[in-house]
């Protein structure tokens, strides 16, 4: 499973690419204003250093607009993905991108009808919010359970499950037991996943011991 970082850091990502844990990048309006730097220059600047998938969300909510601004979106680097939020404006936008060979990524997805729907307008990879509905007592694993087997089911699909709203390890490790073929997440719960105490403690024994030895 491929791990993406979900931030507008140039530096974070850096640090996490340098770890091997930038297979792509996700940004949003959010991520972006925290950043303090334009859309455009942070998705240049991230996609001239990450090789993988690079996701710059769109703003626009009508379909013609959403697909001339994807269309600029997309020549800020060769692997810059076009992010779009899932309803009808953003499938038909995504349909019309996908014709014209413009990698889209549908966002927003808390639904199985959704994941079916995005997979046949084209769309490169969804974005199924885990932690979202995890918050409104629905189980966000069952959902990229249930994607995850239509998927391996339909072999007209290419369409890619980019597990989201991801905000803790035990969320990354069961995206990837329910057959995420990606998860994005924030650098802290990456860094989560790093530590354990016994590692700690074992780290701590060890320089003992070597001490001694000495």
């Amino acid at each position: 499973m491929k791990i993406f970082i979900d931030s507008a850091d140039v530096n974070e990502i850096k640090e996490a690419a340098a770890l091997g844990l930038a297979d792509g990048v996700t940004t949003n309006p959010t991520l972006i204003a925290k950043s303090g730097v334009s859309l455009e220059k942070t998705i240049r600047a991230i996609a001239s250093f990450v090789e993988g998938p690079v996701n710059a969300e769109v703003t626009s909510t009508k379909a013609p607009d959403i697909i001339a601004e994807g269309r600029r979106i997309a020549q800020w680097g060769k692997n810059v993905h076009v992010k779009i939020p899932i309803d009808h404006e953003g499938l038909v936008a995504c349909r019309a991108l996908a014709k014209e060979g413009i990698a889209s990524t549908l966002t927003l997805v808390f639904s199985a009808g959704q994941a079916i729907l995005a997979a046949r307008a084209g769309a490169a990879w969804i974005c199924p919010f885990v932690g979202r509905l995890d918050d409104i007592s629905h189980d966000g694993i069952e959902l990229i359970r249930t994607i995850a087997a239509i998927y391996d089911a339909d072999t007209d699909s290419n369409t890619r499950i980019l597990a989201a709203s991801v905000r803790t390890p035990v969320h990354v490790i069961e995206s990837a037991l329910a057959g995420a073929d990606a998860v994005t997440a924030p650098f802290p719960v990456l860094k989560q996943m790093m530590q354990h105490p016994l590692t700690e403690r074992g780290i701590r024994q060890f320089l003992e011991d070597a001490k001694k030895s000495r």
